[in-house]
């Protein structure tokens, strides 16, 4: 594409600091407190897409947080383009753990940004690669080189589990329309190995609460006499997984997707050095599935992980108390063919079957969705795969991830479309963690290879 490379030189510090403005707002929307920063966002993606060249820009309210949606449409004959990402984001906590703070956006170099990385909660989830598509949209039509039409549909609701954006879809099928849907929410493997997500694991996310006796009890007068919901729920949560760090569920993988020997050396070709994963971790050895790799772990295996536990006194000092309640909360990422809703049902019935006598056990389903794998033989993919490699200047590897997009799925079944997942980010750059940041290179490299997607894409449909 003619003048992209010029363009985007011209006007670096003008889109990096849009992207600084956007991320000072804290757009978390698990935390009611900051509704009105949500709100304020939606309203700043909605103004930078009319700014960036888009003929129509509406804030479509929901039953929560609003849906932005764009367009530019330049000819119906030609492909459309519907572009998806999210405003919101995750809590910042725990603050402390922070380098800076996490809505006052720095510029730090490190080891895997030697140019440079934006640290600030949502500049890699999801702000950053979502605005890299903004800016994409205008350099092609500051530059007059927009090859089709483009849509734009951004939520504020990713983070919580998307519980609107799917009546927003089964009502819109006709606005939403599209050829392909384009997301920027996944990494590749290093800024020198490009590559291109093709799997997406699923997700059931649910809460436990273990009661034991109607009040907190003194430990001395109690303890050994009744059930502690602390205890019961540790062991229950131990017991989960057996000794091979298999799941224990009945039923759990039934329809569990085994690859052959064949897709798991294809996989293993990927450049992964073990001491190094150990090394940036700060951790003696890996740890796991018994018979998996660590790729094949946190990629192509399902998983059940504790995310927060708590009950009982945690304050400063001791206080000797067998408390009334304990909780978890608890993700299970999900392989394709796993039914989210089933596994979260298995899950239910297995946990109270096991508690014992003299507690109560209630599990409440949060949310979740499925897997997903999109083919490497069609026109998307040939056209993702042909940008990076214009761009990188190598071809970019297929590669599965271990995260969850649960509305890629859900796309595909009411939009009957495919999603490419072009995504700049790396392994290193601590989503949803203290200190998340985003590479300033992988910025502008995401602005100036997804041009050459819509170029590709809308030629190749010709053929």
């Amino acid at each position: 594409m003619k003048n992209v490379k010029n363009y985007l030189s011209e006007n670096k510090d003008r889109f990096l600091n849009e992207l600084i403005e956007l991320l000072k707002i804290p757009s978390v929307s698990a935390d009611s407190a900051f509704s009105q920063d949500v709100l304020d966002t939606a309203e700043t993606v909605k103004t930078r897409l009319e700014e960036a060249g888009c003929d129509v820009v509406e804030i479509h309210e929901t039953a929560g947080y609003p849906i932005v949606y764009g367009e530019k449409i330049i000819n119906t004959d030609l492909p459309t383009v519907l572009v998806y990402g999210h405003y919101d984001v995750q809590p910042a906590d725990p603050i402390d753990l922070w380098h800076s703070p996490p809505f006052e956006p720095v510029i730090k170099k490190t080891e895997k940004h030697p140019e440079g990385a934006i640290f600030a909660r949502g500049a890699c989830d999801d702000k950053g690669q979502m605005y890299m598509h903004v800016k994409a949209l205008e350099l092609m039509v500051k530059t007059d080189q927009l090859p089709c039409n483009v849509k734009f549909m951004i939520e504020g609701e990713e983070e919580v589990g998307s519980n609107n954006l799917a009546i927003y879809v089964a009502e819109n099928r006709e606005k939403l329309a599209n050829d392909v849907i384009l997301i920027s929410d996944t990494g590749m493997i290093a800024n020198d190995v490009p590559s291109i997500t093709t799997g997406l694991r699923g997700l059931s996310y649910v809460e436990v609460e273990v009661t034991g006796p109607n009040r907190d009890l003194h430990s001395g007068l109690y303890g050994g006499a009744v059930a502690n919901p602390i205890n019961i729920l540790t062991k229950m949560i131990a017991s989960l997984h057996d000794e091979n760090n298999h799941i224990t569920i009945p039923g759990f993988y039934d329809k569990v997707e085994e690859l052959s020997a064949e897709e798991r050396a294809e996989m293993a070709k990927a450049p992964f050095s073990i001491e190094k994963y150990q090394e940036a971790l700060d951790i003696e050895s890996v740890y796991g599935e018994k018979g998996y790799s660590t790729n094949e772990r946190n990629s192509i295996r399902p998983t059940l992980d504790v995310n927060g536990i708590c009950g009982g006194y945690t304050g400063e000092g001791a206080k000797t108390v067998i408390a009334s309640k304990a909780f978890a909360k608890i993700s299970m990422r999900l392989v394709p063919n796993q039914d989210w809703k089933k596994i979260t049902d298995l899950f239910k019935t297995h946990f109270e079957a096991i508690a014992p006598k003299g507690v109560k056990v209630v599990v409440k389903p949060h949310h979740g969705g499925q897997g997903y794998v999109t083919p490497i033989d069609t026109i998307a993919y040939q056209a993702a795969s042909k940008a990076y490699e214009t761009t990188f200047g190598k071809k970019p590897i297929p590669q599965r991830s271990g995260g969850s997009i649960p509305i890629v799925s859900l796309f595909e079944q009411e939009l009957k479309s495919k999603t490419i997942l072009m995504g700049f980010g790396l392994d290193s750059d601590a989503i949803h963690s203290p200190n998340e940041h985003f590479g300033v290179w992988n910025y502008f490299k995401g602005i100036e290879t997804i041009p050459y997607f819509y170029e590709y894409f809308t030629e190749m449909n010709k053929k």
